[in-house]
């Protein structure tokens, strides 16, 4: 399934409807994700057709109802649903952040100390962080590692924070 090719605008609007459904586990309205994504309600009624062709979405009729995003919809955007995920702590200017959970880590340049950046894919929203904002993610389950740094870049269509890391540590074992 992840071989569907969705456009920026697609998987924007797809990651915002899990975000928001994670959130209140009920139906999202079209409304609720033109706000969120700035975007037209109708411009993301058009979308969510599209969507719905490709089973990544699923309407739910009626006053409380709005959309759902299907198993497909996880898939497509390369998110692992698991029932009891591990927590990983993040915090954001120094505040936990208690609506989103680290869902991977991805170090790149760890040899070169000027230039160390990380990947944090989240599972929940980035829409408030924001370049230069200071960002600390663990300690990780296994290895304790803790990885403090600046906002150097958020992509928002797949929910990852790019740091600038200032500081990495895990405790060495005995």
């Amino acid at each position: 399934m992840s071989s569907i090719e969705l456009t920026d605008s697609q998987k924007k609007i797809l990651q915002e409807l899990v975000d928001l459904y994670r959130e209140s586990e009920s139906a999202v309205k079209g409304e609720a994700i033109a706000d969120m994504v700035d975007r037209n309600p109708g411009t993301i009624r058009n979308q969510m057709q599209s969507l719905k062709a490709l089973q990544l979405v699923e309407g739910v009729p009626g006053p409380k109802g709005g959309y759902k995003p299907t198993a497909n919809a996880y898939s497509a955007l390369d998110i692992q649903e698991m029932d009891e995920p591990e927590s990983v702590p993040l915090s954001h200017n120094g505040d936990m952040v208690e609506s989103a959970n680290v869902q991977e880590i991805e170090l790149h340049s760890v040899h070169h100390p000027e230039k160390c950046r990380a990947e944090i894919h989240i599972q929940g929203s980035v829409r408030d962080f924001h370049e230069g904002d200071t960002v600390t993610v663990g300690p990780t389950p296994k290895s304790s590692l803790a990885i403090t740094g600046q906002v150097d870049g958020v992509v928002d269509t797949d929910n990852t924070i790019i740091l600038d890391t200032k500081t990495m540590e895990a405790p060495a074992e005995d």
